[in-house]
């Protein structure tokens, strides 16, 4: 009989490539407040944290021949997903979001689905990272 008990205990961090690591640093600095926790200046790599998830922003090797993502033929990450605590606090980050200088709109904050009370949105960040903002149903 095998044993059906995830091993894991969530996410430690996510490592994400980017081509410019101070616009996107910026990004989640400025627009979702977080704080960056350590750097590798040899990597070079920046080490951000909002005091949950740490995202560790790696430099792409040679940026101006880096691939762009592109989430219907790429393998790998689709998106990146970062919780809120509800309604009013997607708000406002829709409204930080969207007036980034960089950020591409996919969807206005909206149901993920029919019936669903939660909401979210979906926008590009600086870097070319596909980003969704979800806030779950009020209790």
């Amino acid at each position: 009989m095998t044993d059906n008990t995830a091993i894991t205990n969530g996410a430690h961090h996510i490592g994400l490539t980017v081509p410019d690591l101070t616009l996107t640093r910026e990004f989640l600095e400025g627009a979702l407040g977080f704080r960056v926790v350590g750097e590798n200046a040899d990597y070079p790599a920046i080490f951000l944290s909002d005091g949950q998830l740490v995202i560790t922003l790696w430099r792409a090797e040679n940026p101006e021949k880096a691939t762009p993502f592109d989430r219907k033929q790429n393998i790998g990450l689709h998106h990146l997903a970062l919780k809120l605590s509800d309604d009013a606090d997607l708000d406002n980050a829709y409204s930080r979001v969207s007036a980034w200088p960089g950020v591409e709109i996919e969807f206005q904050p909206q149901p993920p689905g029919q019936g669903s009370r939660a909401r979210h949105f979906i926008c590009s960040i600086p870097g070319g990272l596909r980003l969704e903002i979800f806030a779950p149903a009020a209790a």
